[in-house]
C-alpha cells in the first residue's frame, strides 16, 4: 500500500491534468512525479492517467480511483487535526477571491490568523474571472454577486453597496450626471463588478430604471476600472470595497447619490462542501469576524449569516 503523499500527488495531477503543474505545485520536478504515479499504477495493475502531449486526463479507472481517494484524504487530514495539541492548524489552505478585495479588504486582516497558526501555509489564489474552484483545489472562495449553481455550500457574510462613480477633473470637463438617464451621454468605464451591458439599475421611491450603456474603456480587472475612473477616463460603477481609498483621498466621487443602486451579496463558497478541511471554515470565520468588527459598515456593507447548499 502506497502512502499518502503518493495519493495526495495522484490527486492533484488529476484535478490539474498536468505532471508539470502539479510538480509546481508539490515543489517537485515533473519527472519525480512521474514516477510516483507510475509506480501506484503499477502497483494498482491498471492506467489511472491518459497521457497526451495536449492534457492528460483520467482514465475511467482512474476517475473512480479519485472520486474514492479524495474524501479520504480529507478525513485523514481532519483526523489530525482533531487530535493536534493546542489546535494549531497545519498545511496549506487555498482560498481564492477577486483582486481588488483581495488586496483591498482580505489580504490585511489575515496576520492575526497567521500569527495564531505559524505552520499553516496560506496560499492566496486572486482573479476577478470565476476559476474551476475543484480542479484549482480551492478550500474557500470569497464571490461577490450571483453564485454559479453548484452542488457545493455558501455562505452570504454580507451585502455591499454599489457605487457610481467619476473623478473630479472628469466632472469639471464633461459635467455632473443628474438623473440616471444623463449617464448615456457620458463615456462609462466597464469592469467585472460594473453591469454593463446588460444596464445600471436605479430605485427610488418605489420607481425603478434600468439604463442601458455603452461602454467607451472596458477592462477584465476591477482594479483597472477604478485607476481608469480615477484618472478621468470617464464614469464607472464598483462595490464600496474596491474604491474606499479613493472616495477617502477625493480621487474619486459618488454620483446620483439620491437614487438607489443594486446591492451586491458577498459569499463564502466552500467547493468541497461538508468536506472542507476545518484550516478553510477556520479563515472564513476569521475574516467574517474582522469584517463585521473593524467598521466595514462605514461604506454600506449589511451582516448576513445565510447557509445555503446548491444541489
Amino acid at each position: 500500500m502506497k502512502d499518502l503523499f503518493t495519493y495526495r500527488l495522484f490527486t492533484r495531477v488529476a484535478r490539474l491534468g498536468s505532471f508539470s503543474a502539479a510538480a509546481r505545485e508539490m515543489g517537485l520536478s515533473q519527472s519525480q512525479v512521474s514516477r510516483v504515479v507510475a509506480e501506484l499504477e503499477a502497483d494498482l495493475g491498471t492506467l489511472l492517467l491518459a497521457r497526451s502531449t495536449r492534457a492528460v486526463v483520467p482514465t475511467e479507472a482512474g476517475a473512480d480511483f479519485l472520486s474514492r481517494m479524495e474524501p479520504i484524504l480529507a478525513a485523514v487530514e481532519e483526523a489530525e487535526q482533531s487530535v493536534r495539541a493546542g489546535g494549531e492548524l497545519r498545511g496549506v489552505v487555498r482560498i481564492s477571491m477577486p483582486t481588488s478585495i483581495g488586496v483591498r479588504e482580505i489580504i490585511p486582516r489575515i496576520a492575526p490568523f497567521a500569527a495564531i497558526h505559524p505552520n499553516l501555509h496560506i496560499q492566496v489564489l486572486l482573479a476577478d474571472h470565476w476559476q474551476d474552484l475543484v480542479r484549482e483545489n480551492i478550500d474557500v472562495a470569497i464571490r461577490l454577486g450571483r453564485l454559479l449553481d453548484s452542488s457545493a455550500t455558501s455562505r452570504q457574510i454580507m451585502t455591499i453597496s454599489r457605487f457610481i462613480l467619476a473623478s473630479p477633473s472628469y466632472l469639471r470637463a464633461a459635467g455632473e450626471p443628474t438623473t440616471p438617464e444623463d449617464l448615456q451621454s457620458h463615456r462609462i468605464i466597464a469592469g467585472p463588478a460594473s453591469t454593463v451591458p446588460s444596464g445600471w439599475m436605479f430605485t427610488r421611491n418605489g420607481e425603478t430604471r434600468t439604463i442601458q450603456l455603452e461602454a467607451h474603456f472596458s477592462t477584465d480587472e476591477n482594479e483597472g476600472a477604478v485607476a481608469a475612473a480615477a484618472a478621468g477616463l470617464g464614469i464607472t460603477s464598483t462595490t464600496a470595497w474596491a474604491c474606499r481609498r479613493e472616495l477617502e483621498s477625493g480621487e474619486l466621487v459618488t454620483l446620483l447619490t439620491d437614487w438607489e443602486t443594486d446591492s451586491v451579496p458577498v459569499h463564502a463558497y466552500f467547493p468541497h462542501g461538508s468536506r472542507t478541511r476545518s484550516a478553510g471554515r477556520a479563515l472564513i470565520e476569521h475574516l467574517v469576524s474582522s469584517l463585521l468588527g473593524e467598521g466595514c459598515d462605514a461604506l454600506g456593507t449589511h451582516r448576513s449569516n445565510t447557509y445555503a447548499s446548491h444541489t
